[in-house]
């Protein structure tokens, strides 16, 4: 048994509290400088979705290049808190607030739906992003209307 797995998953799939920790890794793999961590977050054939209706980013080395152009680089400020809302087998529903800080100011909430293999490493990841009416904030596709 990997030690991701015996900190993340059991035999009958994740809980809650591995859930959180695999959350916690992925905030501290973006706030590491490269996609070396990625490795333990994700699985070579993963999926990402960083919204929804869009295409999804398909396997490791792909979801590392999305990783380094989505963030503008580690150390970019921002705090984000999660709570995890449930796990059943091996997939885990959490809500994640994010702030970021200056130079870009941005809060959003998100909706994170993941699956996790016996290794504790994330299979699809499927995210719904949410932001404030009148932040601008939007994703691929939205049109301006939808933006608020």
């Amino acid at each position: 048994m990997s030690a991701a797995k015996s900190r993340i998953c059991s035999d009958t799939g994740i809980d809650r509290a591995g859930f959180k920790s695999w959350i916690a890794a992925y905030e501290r793999a973006w706030r590491t400088p490269g996609t070396e961590t990625l490795s333990g977050l994700f699985a070579p054939d993963a999926t990402y979705v960083n919204a929804p209706f869009r295409d999804p980013t398909r396997g490791l080395e792909a979801i590392a290049e999305m990783w380094e152009q989505e963030r503008d680089a580690p150390d970019e400020a921002f705090e984000m808190e999660s709570e995890v809302v449930a796990v059943e087998g091996d997939t885990g529903v959490a809500r994640v607030e994010v702030r970021y800080g200056e130079p870009k100011p941005q809060v959003y909430l998100d909706l994170w739906v993941v699956t996790l293999d016996a290794e504790g490493r994330c299979t699809a990841f499927e995210e719904w992003p949410f932001w404030p009416p009148g932040s601008g904030g939007s994703y691929a596709g939205m049109n301006t209307r939808e933006a608020g």
